[in-house]
């Protein structure tokens, strides 16, 4: 009897956990085309106020790499009414926060503010969109941001550049070659007039989105919106028609080198669909399965058991156009790349041979309906979803039955997925070594 109380107490207590999972939003466009998704929650006195862009480093010139990250940093600069250097001063003293990043598809800013200061939010973001600055100083003093920012976190950290090595060999045609924050030569070479032209061609309302989402008022909101982005211009439409790049049918080498690292790693790659594209969640089964944590197939094996492994990873970097599915290793001691490698696709060719357990399954079940409950448990984050999901899924509900999705996903479908994608002849192989002593 206890025990029939006790799972009958803890199930009262799930329910109104799960149904909070359920996330109710508006969408609407404007005239000018910019889209329009509200979220209300009156629960705490919150709100994001967001901008999506549908730019990122896929879209600049292959001469002016770096554009899409540069403007993440230049229009923070100031505003016809904001003046230079005020944006955080702003927010700060209007209790709120602010940041924004850039992908290879897109780029994101927000605010977090105390929802009486919505407006606020919505007015800079307005800013942001129709008031630019965009002049030489501006230009110059983020150009020596970016340029630090790029010594930090590429050229100077550990095993920076083993994305930008591996994008490199994989893709050939695509922009994905390239890298988010782009060569600094190219933009030493740029002129003021190519960053005015990129800001009108992309920084434009039918090619973002808006999102505001918390405690808000809804037709208050739907009228300060209107009166703060309402009157913006239409831009000409984005048009994209970029390159396909053709099958990899075998292997391909690399070798590359990192003055930052002491330890040698192997990465195996393999090109894989767009995150649209329901064969790249099984992906992401697959990678969990293979190295989610402590208890996972690759960590167990190749780290506990038979310590041939420092760390050892799988996986899946889902993009717009392209992804990539990386197996990574360090080796412990004087283990052979070459070796860890063989291990690693042992415990791939098993997943192509042969089913996961049910028990393993099962467990890649649980993990990923933990991780959907994460993703929707914070505002600011349901804010970010929302964008992503409309801008790059064009489906915003998304947000609400992409789990459906992983719950559709059989043993056979991680099998069948494995084989397809996974194989040798299919991947690019780089060695990454430490950067030998010229002297």
């Amino acid at each position: 009897m206890k025990k029939c109380l006790f799972t009958l107490s803890a199930l009262v207590l799930l329910m109104p956990f799960v149904n909070a999972q359920q996330v109710e939003f508006e969408e609407y466009d404007l005239d000018n085309g910019m889209h329009v998704i509200l979220h209300q929650d009156n629960t705490a006195p919150v709100v994001t106020t967001s901008v999506m862009y549908h730019v990122g480093a896929k879209d600049e010139h292959p001469e002016r790499t770096g554009f899409a990250h540069f403007f993440e940093h230049l229009l923070f600069e100031g505003t016809k009414n904001i003046p230079r250097g005020e944006w955080f001063t702003i927010v700060t003293s209007n209790g709120g926060s602010n940041n924004a990043n850039t992908t290879d598809d897109r780029t994101y800013y927000y605010e977090v503010f105390p929802s009486n200061s919505v407006e606020l939010g919505l007015w800079m973001e307005s800013e942001r969109l129709l008031h630019p600055i965009i002049n030489q100083i501006g230009v110059d003093t983020q150009n020596e941001v970016v340029k630090e920012e790029k010594r930090l976190r590429v050229d100077n950290q550990p095993y920076g550049n083993i994305l930008a090595e591996i994008k490199k060999l994989m893709f050939k045609v695509h922009p994905y070659k390239g890298t988010t924050i782009g060569e600094m030569a190219h933009l030493d070479a740029a002129t003021l007039e190519e960053f005015q032209a990129f800001n009108k061609k992309y920084y434009v309302p039918n090619n973002a989105v808006l999102v505001v989402a918390g405690d808000i008022d809804k037709s208050k909101v739907k009228k300060m919106i209107q009166d703060y982005f309402g009157p913006i211009p239409r831009g000409a439409d984005v048009v994209r028609n970029l390159p396909k790049e053709a099958p990899i049918t075998q292997t391909i080498k690399g070798t590359a080198y990192d003055a930052n690292i002491q330890i040698p790693a192997i990465i195996a790659a393999y090109r894989t669909p767009s995150f649209k594209d329901r064969d790249a969640y099984v992906l992401d089964m697959i990678s969990s399965y293979l190295s989610g944590g402590k208890s996972s197939v690759l960590y167990k094996k190749l780290v506990d058991e038979q310590k041939q492994a420092l760390a050892v990873q799988a996986v899946n970097i889902s993009q717009e156009d392209y992804g990539i599915y990386a197996l990574f290793g360090l080796p412990l001691g004087d283990v052979p790349l070459t070796d860890l490698l063989a291990e690693m696709d042992e415990e791939v060719v098993k997943i192509q041979n042969e089913l996961i357990s049910e028990r393993d399954y099962q467990k890649l079940q649980n993990q990923f309906e933990n991780q959907f409950v994460s993703s929707n448990s914070s505002i600011e984050g349901i804010a970010n979803s929302l964008a992503r999901y409309y801008m790059l899924y064009d489906n915003v509900n998304l947000i609400n039955t992409e789990i459906d999705i992983y719950r559709s996903i059989s043993r056979e479908d991680i099998q069948a997925v494995a084989k397809k994608y996974l194989n040798p002849n299919q991947r690019v192989v780089l060695e990454y070594l430490p950067k030998k002593d010229d002297n």
